[in-house]
């Protein structure tokens, strides 16, 4: 009977403290594996993307009764996803201070790593031009090419302006084809 509630009705579900936890795991199996997609974009490794999304789904359970109902369910919660995404990468950045070269260089041999990855295909290449933007102008380009996400929704997600995120967007864009055209 759950699975089949909408969003709406699973928060106050938990709100109202009925049902509250299979509310709550009917959330988690409905949202996971985009939110884990999104996360390990930013992030790259499994590992990591394990541990950011088990944050992401505390923070949510812990901020669900505060939800405003203005925004959308997955809105919300990958507003959440990003933002635990990009603390991540600033604590990685202050933890290892080191420097940048040294951070990507570090990513890319994340990348090497990871399964299914094969340095002589157009997706390797991608991945590994995305890894060299600035984490804002990753999530941004992320969001757009891979969830194809509408700036509208974006705007709600990464909370910056239509404009901003359109601009932002275009960087990335330029980056990534300079990227791949050197390289």
């Amino acid at each position: 009977m759950l699975l089949q509630a909408d969003d709406n009705e699973l928060v106050r579900l938990f709100k109202e403290h009925i049902d509250r936890e299979k509310a709550f795991t009917v959330i988690v199996k409905r949202y996971q594996e985009k939110v884990y997609w999104q996360i390990r974009r930013l992030v790259v490794s499994h590992d990591d993307a394990d541990d950011v999304m088990q944050h992401v789904f505390i923070k949510a359970w812990k901020g669900l009764d505060n939800f405003r109902e203005d925004a959308k369910l997955y809105t919300w919660l990958y507003r959440i996803a990003v933002n635990e995404s990009l603390s991540f990468l600033e604590q990685q950045k202050k933890r290892s201070s080191v420097s940048l070269d040294d951070i990507s260089g570090s990513v890319e041999q994340k990348l090497v790593q990871e399964k299914g990855f094969d340095e002589k295909e157009a997706v390797w290449k991608l991945q590994k031009a995305i890894q060299q933007l600035p984490e804002k102008q990753r999530a941004v380009f992320n969001l757009r090419y891979f969830e194809e996400m509408p700036y509208e929704q974006m705007s709600e997600v990464l909370e910056t302006s239509v404009g901003a995120l359109k601009a932002s967007y275009h960087h990335a864009v330029k980056k990534i084809e300079d990227y791949i055209l050197h390289h």
